[in-house]
């Protein structure tokens, strides 16, 4: 992962956390942690977190806006979508 400042284990996480967390909370550091040699997890900052979920949420409305500007209005009912699996 190329946005990664550095890497600790999860065994070094556990004796390095505060200065994990104050490298992530402060210095805005991006640290993946490893469990047996491949990542498993990234601390990040509340604001990278929040700019991650506000990146997410553009991409939900313009999906949104997208599928309802290319919804023809027709509906299929429970019975019918069922008969279609089934056949």
């Amino acid at each position: 992962m190329d946005t990664l400042t550095s890497e600790v284990s999860a065994r070094e996480l556990r004796g390095h956390l505060a200065d994990v967390l104050g490298r992530a909370m402060y210095g805005g550091e991006r640290v993946g942690v490893t469990r047996n040699g491949k990542l498993a997890a990234v601390v990040v900052s509340v604001a990278d977190l929040e700019a991650l979920e506000a990146f997410e949420m553009a991409q939900d409305v313009e999906a949104y806006r997208k599928a309802k500007a290319e919804d023809d209005g027709g509906r299929v009912s429970l019975d019918e979508l069922r008969s279609d699996l089934d056949s």
